[in-house]
């Protein structure tokens, strides 16, 4: 029976966009069929593999995208589908770093992986039906950099990534929809209808994890996880929250409200 890190790794590692996704597909059946043991605790060098483009450049210089014309469209895509991308290697690498958690964290995250090469797959045909394709456009790593320092405790990237950075694609999605098809542009708003359901499920599975380590570790979830948005400097919640989809997600009324006064 071959590891699930090494292939997770490999997975990780590919820098050709659809090797990456055939590598990803691929673990996933071959774990669903059984065929890959988790058990094995040697370390490997984890890599991220991307390709040359899109350039990655600082948030605050990635321009605002207007779907009033079809390269804002184009452009507003684009940076969805570059989430949607890194968004695979988050997973991959949720699973790949963390060893000694139970069987279902891994199956999990494997699961996610699949899920976002599906979301990513389906965005792509939408900007190309626009005549345009992934790299076209630059893009920013905030995801990725906040993935990087939480290397080092699962606890911390639970919260991180996909409770909070993750969470925060819940509320900025709903908007992005009206402004889509207010452009006219509903086949893109209604692929949107796919990720947001699917990511409720993801950012719940953030939330499940964060809370069964704070639970190991005898702390409290949700005043841990204000601390934590403190000692890294993370960035707030986006307002208005979608709560009904964070509600969804494992937030309590009670945490949304006073999530709400911080910002």
């Amino acid at each position: 029976m071959d590891s699930l890190f090494p292939r997770l790794a490999d997975a990780l590692a590919a820098t050709d966009i659809e090797s990456k996704l055939t590598l990803t597909r691929s673990l996933a059946e071959d774990w669903q069929q059984g065929r890959l043991d988790w058990h094995d605790a040697d370390p490997l060098e984890l890599l991220c593999g991307r390709p040359e483009k899109p350039e990655l450049i600082p948030p605050k210089q990635v321009p605002q995208r207007s779907p009033a014309t079809v390269e804002g469209r184009a452009r507003l895509l684009h940076a969805i589908v570059h989430i949607e991308f890194t968004a695979i290697n988050l997973a991959l690498d949720h699973a790949a770093r963390f060893r000694g958690l139970p069987e279902s964290y891994y199956a999990d995250w494997i699961g996610v992986a699949a899920e976002e090469a599906y979301h990513f797959t389906i965005l792509r045909e939408r900007l190309n039906s626009l005549g345009h394709d992934y790299g076209d456009f630059p893009a920013h790593a905030g995801l990725w950099e906040m993935a990087m320092k939480t290397a080092d405790d699962p606890l911390a990237r639970m919260a991180l990534v996909p409770r909070l950075l993750e969470a925060r694609g819940l509320d900025a999605t709903p908007p992005i929809q009206r402004r889509l098809e207010q452009a006219g542009d509903t086949a893109s708003a209604r692929v949107l209808d796919i990720i947001l359901r699917d990511e409720i499920g993801h950012v719940g599975l953030g939330d499940r994890w964060f809370r069964h380590l704070c639970a190991e570790r005898g702390l409290a979830p949700e005043s841990t996880y204000r601390d934590l948005l403190s000692r890294f400097k993370a960035p707030r919640p986006i307002t208005p929250m979608n709560e009904a989809a964070r509600l969804q997600a494992g937030f309590s009324a009670a945490e949304l409200a006073a999530l709400a006064e911080k910002v």
